[in-house]
């Protein structure tokens, strides 16, 4: 499955660099290792998009509400952080 999202530009070319390797995103869609995701860069400021895209497959998706390890409570007191790795 191919996935469209938009991508602000400080997040895009980190990407686009290698620097980011992994995706914060709202789990309000489906997704799964092997999909597409098609990231597209969106200029916040012009509110426009500007024609660049970076496809990735995803390899791995962490859906935060599914965890096991913490608490609720704990979660809302600290917030989950996302770590890439190499």
């Amino acid at each position: 499955m191919r996935i469209r999202k938009k991508t602000w530009t400080d997040a895009f070319e980190k990407i686009l660099c290698g620097e980011k390797t992994f995706d914060a995103r709202l789990a309000n869609f489906a997704c799964k290792p092997g999909d597409i995701l098609v990231l597209e860069e969106y200029d916040h400021e012009t509110k426009k998009y500007t024609g660049r895209k970076i496809e990735k497959e995803v390899t791995y998706v962490l859906n935060t509400r599914k965890q096991k390890y913490w608490s609720q409570s704990d979660i809302k007191k600290f917030g989950l952080q996302i770590i890439g790795f190499k």
